[in-house]
């Protein structure tokens, strides 16, 4: 008997989270690659100690680890963007609670590992937030129980306005606390040169009263 031709069937297709990792972290990291290569080749020419990257193990999906790298830097949140890689293999996603460390008493929650950690999240953009109840933890869980395609957009599309905020609250901070240190270390070196003076001249006066009286107690011949 001839075999009745099996229907066609689409290929699997990823989920929708995963295929905006895919399709939006490859983008991000063909955008960004001469950039980090660039910085990658700052810090390598720098030769620092620790090496250019930083590398750990962090908890993920399942609760399996994995060796997760990032560039040696702060500035500009590079030390992020380096971390796309991450993304486009499935260790990571664009949105997700934050990557603990493996070991981490935290990390072990059973809510964390449902899902991938991500290179920002729910609580990385409401962290300057005044609401009391806008705590790492509670924002972590709350977007794990009830995320969705169009809160990672949210989350996405509000992201490099935070870190614009972020980036330009430091650098007023430093302003305003870079005088004040300053000024400070000026005055600090002003009053220990006073208590050297102050004290020089308690030793000549000591000096001085010591001489007078052995000079009157003294007999001559």
């Amino acid at each position: 008997m001839k075999r009745r031709p099996t229907a066609w069937r689409p290929p699997h297709l990823p989920e929708p989270k995963r295929l905006l990792d895919l399709i939006l972290g490859s983008a991000l990291l063909a955008l960004t690659a001469p950039l980090l290569a660039v910085a990658a080749l700052t810090l390598a020419l720098s030769r620092p100690a620790e090496g250019v990257f930083v590398r750990d193990y962090r908890t993920g999906l399942n609760g399996h680890p994995f060796l997760l790298s990032s560039l040696r830097t702060r500035r500009f949140r590079l030390d992020l963007l380096s971390r796309l890689p991450h993304v486009v293999r499935g260790e990571l996603s664009l949105v997700g609670p934050a990557p603990l460390k493996t070991g981490s008493p935290a990390g072990a929650a059973p809510w964390r590992q449902l899902v991938r950690p991500g290179l920002t999240g729910l609580a990385q953009v409401r962290r300057h937030s005044e609401l009391p109840w806008d705590e790492t933890p509670l924002l972590d869980q709350h977007y794990v129980e009830h995320h969705w395609i169009g809160l990672d957009l949210a989350i996405l599309a509000r992201t490099p306005v935070c870190a614009l905020r972020t980036c330009a609250w430091r650098t007023c901070a430093w302003r305003t606390c870079a005088p004040r240190t300053a000024g400070a270390a000026r005055t600090a070196r002003t009053a220990k040169a006073v208590r050297r003076a102050r004290a020089a001249r308690r030793a000549r006066a000591v000096g001085a009263v010591g001489a007078v009286r052995a000079i009157r107690t003294a007999r001559f011949p």
